[in-house]
């Protein structure tokens, strides 16, 4: 079982929220957890920017990624989302078998 979390910020809670429902009720992921007020500073066309914005943690299955990224790119604001896979290396068993369980087909 590969298991990751992908990162993603949003512009706003409308957005994380339409996202987050999606993903969950799609399969695509078993759980996402929205946290507020996240100060992004980055430079966007040359100009550095701060923008606050909140930031979306997804846990799903690795080999669900493509799906995913393109469910994000389909429903996201802006116009290049930060999309960012990372491994879960380690975890519950209990946990990680509840994330394939709940981004299996049903």
């Amino acid at each position: 079982m590969k298991n990751c979390v992908i990162f993603c910020t949003v512009p706003n809670e409308f957005n994380a929220n339409l996202i987050a429902t999606t993903l969950v009720e799609d399969n695509l992921a078993a759980c996402v957890n929205i946290m507020h007020s996240v100060t992004s500073v980055y430079k966007w066309e040359g100009i550095v920017q701060t923008d606050s914005e909140l930031l979306m943690i997804i846990k799903t299955q690795e080999d669900k990624f493509t799906e995913v990224e393109t469910k994000i790119k389909e429903l996201h604001e802006n116009t290049l989302p930060e999309i960012i896979a990372l491994p879960i290396t380690n975890g519950s068993t209990e946990y990680q078998n509840w994330i394939v369980k709940e981004t299996s087909e049903v």
